[in-house]
């Protein structure tokens, strides 16, 4: 047995928890760390912790992993805001009413069977976080919850208005360290999903700190790597998140689906400059007490947009981005291209009787909500799109399962408020759940040769004499600005053409790319494999939108600017010879007749 199932690991150097093997590259003598256990875990945000307590609740020896820190990155520690489950107790709710408003956010493209399971898990998946100590806020001895855009009831609930998201992943860290059949290593990047006989046997990963590969032996495996925001200039996200789920899933032989819609969050804060707070943290000031979204002129626009804001402050993120880009485009932006959030109708005293301190840590960066107007802006925010999985979180890989953000399908085309946290518990328990059971089921498949073949691939793509002047951190850089200007909230065929043609020529580069040969802290090797994924990743998203000529939820077409219903289909990718293909498809509709909706009444 490896010595990675004895006990629990945090921090003892790989040497000291790994197997070493010897194995002769193309060029040298390479001596290498080897890891084995039942699931291993791709990143290790709140659907990666999760997905491992559940992994081992269900027997499973589990190693959770993340390119970062274990537990301190990826979307759910940023959030600040709320998450939409149907407990009903504020007021009567159910779980077909919050299905029926997801569907109807996801505007026909939802993959029912993905959103029935998030809304009806979630209730179950809160009240267990409840119980290992997350602090929900409480109103008279029940949860405390609130409305939200897109919301028909009082659904949301919260730890507080900016720190829901730290306060949930501070809960899932505790509980990750308590249970010894959990290993955590930080710093490690996989880059490549190993493969034998169809089956995922393990993984390919590269140690942050001093480059050195390190080959693990796995019964099954979890992306849980979250998303792919970081491919734009303008977002919202946590630095490390730039697809390299999809990537390593397109590579190991997987599917993606909806790749085209990419949410931009329509309030993202622009200025004055904030620090230390999310930059999405403005929606429940909004909703809550009213904020209005005006243009550089001081006028509410909303209504000219195909949806009624004034006194309501509902419009759904899709209405609200295409809203705010179109007045900004028509000249009636502001000073940093977006529109301001003006709280000035609404008296100091009853800010601070609803977000208390936040009033005081936005004075500390000069922001008095009283006396002066925010600007915000769309930015990425969130990717509907992903791994095609069924409703135990399985590829079509066998072994290779997908959680969180990673999975696409359950939201459509567009995302409803509150949505993302749920499917982080949700997804991550059943994909670690499910997981643990089939590793029973299967015995190791494993060969040493795997490993050396990807690593002996990699030295081959980088063996051509550097003669770029480029470096990694550079193209990448370049690659946001361009998915921002060419790809971002409103699209056109010359534009997505045009970006496209730019990826081709990026993902020819890569092997012209300086490298160095440093060992310790190699930054431009770690910046080459993220930009192989987001390379990967970007031309998904790219190719996706070309291919859907209509505007629809999150994706709008400038050239296309309505909706098609012959394109009610959701399109799906796979690799065939080395180039992305397309099919479509249509969406997976739940058999209504055959369905029972669990009700919750306050």
């Amino acid at each position: 047995m490896s010595a990675l199932r004895k006990g629990n690991h945090t921090g003892l150097p790989l040497q000291k928890i790994a197997k070493l093997n010897h194995y002769t590259s193309t060029s040298r003598e390479v001596l290498m760390p080897h890891l084995s256990t039942d699931v291993l875990i791709v990143g290790a945000g709140g659907a990666g912790m999760y997905a491992a307590i559940a992994a081992a609740r269900g027997g499973a020896a589990v190693l959770l992993l993340d390119k970062g820190q274990v537990g301190r990155g990826g979307a759910t520690i940023m959030a600040q805001m709320t998450v939409a489950v149907a407990l009903g107790e504020q007021e009567p709710d159910s779980v077909q009413l919050h299905l029926q408003d997801t569907l109807n956010a996801g505007r026909g493209l939802c993959n029912e069977e993905l959103s029935l399971l998030l809304c009806a898990d979630g209730p179950a998946r809160i009240r267990e976080m409840d119980e290992w100590g997350t602090r929900w806020a409480r109103e008279n001895g029940h949860i405390k919850q609130e409305m939200a855009p897109g919301h028909s009831v009082k659904r949301c609930c919260y730890v507080d208005f900016l720190n829901t998201g730290p306060a949930v992943a501070a809960t899932l860290r505790r509980k990750v360290g308590e249970i010894a059949a959990i290993r955590r290593i930080s710093n490690l990047a996989v880059v490549e999903i190993l493969v034998r006989d169809g089956r995922a046997v393990g993984a390919l990963a590269l140690n942050q700190i001093d480059g050195q590969f390190i080959s693990i032996e796995a019964k099954a495996v979890i992306l849980a790597a979250g998303g792919l925001t970081k491919l734009f200039a303008r977002n919202s996200a946590s630095a490390n998140m730039g697809g390299e789920a999809y990537a390593l899933a397109l590579w190991a032989g997987a599917q993606l689906v909806d790749m085209e819609f990419v949410q931009f969050f329509p309030i993202g804060h622009l200025a004055p400059r904030l620090v230390g707070m999310d930059p999405i943290m403005w929606d429940p000031f909004r909703y809550k007490l009213g904020g209005k979204l005006l243009n550089g002129k001081f006028e509410e626009f909303i209504d000219r947009y195909g949806s009624t804001d004034f006194g309501k402050y509902n419009a759904t993120r899709d209405v609200a981005a295409y809203a705010i880009l179109k007045e900004v485009e028509a000249g009636r932006g502001t000073p940093h291209g977006g529109a301001y959030l003006d709280f000035r109708h609404i008296g100091e005293s009853q800010l601070r009787a609803a977000f208390g301190p936040v009033i005081d840590r936005l004075l500390t960066n000069g922001i008095d909500l009283a006396k002066t107007p925010v600007e915000v802006g769309p930015m990425a925010h969130y990717h509907m799109g992903g791994v095609r999985v069924d409703v135990n979180m399985q590829t079509r890989v066998a072994g290779l399962y997908a959680a969180g953000e990673a999975v696409g399908g359950a939201n459509g085309a567009n995302r409803l408020s509150g949505n993302a946290i749920t499917e982080a518990f949700v997804f991550g328990e059943r994909a670690g759940s499910r997981a643990a059971e089939q590793v029973k089921k299967f015995t190791d498949n494993w060969h040493d040769t795997l490993a050396r073949e990807a690593i002996d691939g990699f030295h081959k793509a980088r063996e051509a004499d550097s003669t770029d002047s480029a470096t990694p951190i550079a193209l990448q850089a370049e690659l946001q600005e361009l998915m921002w200007e060419k790809a971002g909230p409103f699209r056109t065929g010359a534009k997505l053409s045009a970006a496209l043609a730019r990826i081709g020529q990026m993902q020819r580069q890569l092997a012209q790319l300086p490298v160095g040969a440093e060992k310790q802290f190699n930054l431009d090797l770690q910046d080459w494999f993220e930009l192989r994924a987001m390379l990967t990743t970007a031309k998904a998203i790219v190719q996706s939108a070309l291919a859907r000529n209509e505007s629809r939820g999150a994706h709008q077409r400038e050239d296309f600017p309505a909706p098609d219903d012959s394109l009610l289909k959701n399109q799906v990718l796979e690799l065939q010879d080395g180039a992305l293909a397309t099919t479509w498809i249509d969406p997976v509709r739940l058999q209504k007749n055959n369905v029972h909706y669990p009700e919750f009444r306050s």
